[in-house]
């Protein structure tokens, strides 16, 4: 008897497939994103005023409105990233 219950234990255990939360498109995903990330804060970067030499540089079209653009649709996108989950037709036939 105790033997029979050891075995169907053993054949649960190889039945069950192993399903982890995050799968490799996911964290594709985030690197792409966290590149996005990097890429708008790297536009936002530059020099600022020194002393009374007021520098135009401020105020171009790719530190003001591209580069934050860019992060925060990597922000977003970042949500998007590892909510995602590939649809998968085994799923619907165990339903």
């Amino acid at each position: 008897m105790a033997t029979q219950e050891k075995n169907k234990q053993v054949e649960n255990k190889e039945k069950r497939k192993v399903s982890y939360p995050l799968t490799k498109i996911n964290f594709i995903l985030m690197g792409i994103c966290l590149l996005l990330i990097v890429i708008g804060f790297w536009l936002m970067t530059g020099s600022a005023n020194v002393g009374d030499k007021f520098n135009n540089d401020l105020f171009e079209s790719s530190r003001v409105t591209t580069g934050p653009i860019i992060a925060f649709l990597g922000f977003v996108l970042m949500a998007f990233a590892i909510i995602y989950r590939k649809k998968d037709n085994n799923d619907e036939d165990n339903a």
